[in-house]
């Protein structure tokens, strides 16, 4: 315990460096761009950014705490400023690199026009960010199995990931999603975990929306590593307490088809995942579809003989260049739908934001899956 302990003291003071490293930067570019202001203007920018170099790191410790309407309102406040940091991080860099490209020809770049363009530009991209995160979108694909039954044929899953629902999305957010689920009517939904964000919430009250789902197959649950931030069970007598089934580390039959649940901390460790696999008795001759947080060890599951591997944890990054990042990550498979040898594999962007309640490129989303013959 006192090693974890010091494990996340160390983590939160290097994430807490960062944060002043970053904000000392935009700040400095902006200085060096746009020009100072007066010293009274100046002192209270350095206080005003003391502030908000801290009140992410703040928010979360409050957030994993204390629910309440205080903590909601700040932990949003600072999750939008992380966000805009970003883009403002992404603006002073490309105010080096427009000085860097104009200076060798001796040409004059207007600082301060160039200044204004830029973090104007990013103040832009952030209120669409915020927009667009809010716009859940349905992506429909089709999808063949091998040894499907005949039952299955024309049925359809949806796949919901990545919810986080805690300060920044609650009742209200599900609420939506499970109107929209009750719109297209699936058979089945599976849920890839993230439902919660892990900081304190009503866990009864934010869930709840979940008993009004109607899925004649029923609804199909594996965590998270969110919900394994802190002891899991509460998040998962939640879920059930919902109606969902909650898979940890097991197989039942759904009409014919296998369907497996591997929790994050058993995708993490792949001989975990082996041994589970191995135990849950996979039918080669029957379709099967894995629900495992994250796409990993994809090996192990196509080895196995996993027909479908459902997944998320990437957000698909999100917004840039966590988009990059992640894509280098996790290469083809960060998103959508790919091919692992004799497996499909589906990544969902979700259909929530972890931190900045933002994204840009990456689209939210819940997915419906037709199963054709």
């Amino acid at each position: 315990m006192h090693r974890v302990r010091r494990r996340i003291t160390t983590f939160i003071l290097v994430v807490q460096l960062i944060l002043f490293l970053v904000h000392g930067f935009v700040y400095w570019t902006w200085l060096r761009f746009f020009g100072a202001p007066d010293p009274l203007a100046n002192g209270n920018a350095k206080i005003a950014l003391a502030f908000l170099s801290v009140s992410f790191v703040a928010a979360s410790a409050l957030g994993f705490r204390y629910s309440n309407a205080f903590v909601r309102v700040f932990y949003t406040a600072a999750a939008v400023w992380l966000g805009m940091l970003n883009f403002f991080f992404c603006a002073a860099c490309a105010c080096w690199i427009a000085w860097a490209a104009t200076a060798p020809f001796g040409a004059i770049l207007d600082r301060r026009a160039a200044a204004v363009s830029l973090f104007g530009l990013a103040i832009g991209v952030d209120a669409y960010a915020i927009y667009n995160a809010q716009k859940t979108r349905v992506r429909r694909i089709s999808l063949k199995l091998a040894n499907l039954p005949d039952s299955w044929r024309g049925r359809v899953a949806a796949l919901v990931g990545d919810m986080h629902l805690g300060h920044v999305r609650g009742r209200g957010f599900t609420q939506r999603i499970v109107k929209m689920l009750n719109r297209f009517h699936p058979d089945i939904v599976f849920m890839t975990g993230d439902l919660f964000d892990g900081t304190a919430a009503d866990l009864d009250r934010v869930t709840q929306p979940w008993i009004e789902l109607i899925a004649p197959l029923g609804a199909y649950f594996v965590e998270g590593n969110h919900e394994e931030f802190t002891d899991s069970h509460k998040y998962l007598d939640a879920v059930r307490k919902c109606g969902m089934r909650v898979l940890n580390n097991e197989k039942i039959v759904a009409d014919g088809v296998d369907l497996i649940g591997a929790p994050y901390h058993t995708i993490v460790r792949p001989a975990e995942l082996q041994a589970a696999l191995r135990e849950a008795g996979i039918d080669r001759q029957r379709a099967s579809i894995l629900l495992a947080h994250a796409p990993d060890q994809l090996k192990i599951a196509e080895d196995s003989g996993i027909s479908l591997q459902l997944s998320g944890h990437t957000h698909r990054g999100q917004f840039f260049p966590w988009t990059w990042i992640t894509a280098r990550m996790y290469k083809q498979y960060v998103y959508g739908l790919n091919r692992f040898g004799n497996m499909w594999v589906y990544t969902t962007s979700g259909a929530g934001t972890w931190g900045p309640p933002m994204r840009l490129g990456a689209p939210p989303e819940i997915v419906l899956i037709r199963f054709d013959s």
